[in-house]
C-alpha cells in the first residue's frame, strides 16, 4: 500500500476529514471529530509507514498473536489501539478492513443525531 492508496482510502468514508492537530507531520483521519486513523508522513517517506487504528480489544489481542506487523498502538493506550506496519506481513485488503473497523467503532460511537447528519452529507 502507498500513502495516495492510504489517503484515498480513508478520506472515501463518509464523513471523514483530514487533520494534523500534532504537528505538521502526524496526518489524523476523523470522523464525527473522532480519530480513527493516524500516520506519519516522515514515514512513508523513509519507506517504513505504519498506522494507528481503533481496534475492539480482544481482536486487538488477536491480531498481535496472528501478525508480527501488528504491535500495542503507538503513543496510543494500548487497549484500544493497534500499529500496524504498512508492506510487511498484513495485505493491503486486509488493511482496509482495519481501517473499516476502526471506522465503524469510531462511527457507532457517535451521537444517533451525529451519525444521522454524516449519513445526510453523503447522500
Amino acid at each position: 500500500m502507498n500513502l495516495e492508496t492510504y489517503y484515498t482510502y480513508c478520506l472515501s468514508k463518509k464523513g471523514v476529514t483530514e487533520h494534523f492537530p500534532f504537528d505538521d507531520n502526524t496526518l489524523v483521519f476523523k470522523v464525527g471529530g473522532k480519530m480513527f486513523a493516524l500516520s506519519s508522513l516522515l514515514q512513508w517517506e523513509s519507506g517504513t509507514p505504519s498506522i494507528n487504528l481503533k481496534c475492539d480489544p480482544e481482536r486487538a489481542l488477536e491480531l498481535r498473536e496472528q501478525y508480527d506487523a501488528i504491535q500495542p498502538g503507538y503513543h496510543m493506550s494500548k487497549i484500544h489501539w493497534n500499529t500496524v506496519a504498512v508492506n510487511q506481513s498484513v495485505s493491503d485488503v486486509f488493511i482496509k478492513e482495519l481501517i473499516d473497523h476502526s471506522y465503524e467503532l469510531i462511527f457507532v460511537g457517535l451521537t444517533i443525531k451525529l451519525q444521522q447528519e454524516i449519513l445526510e452529507l453523503e447522500n
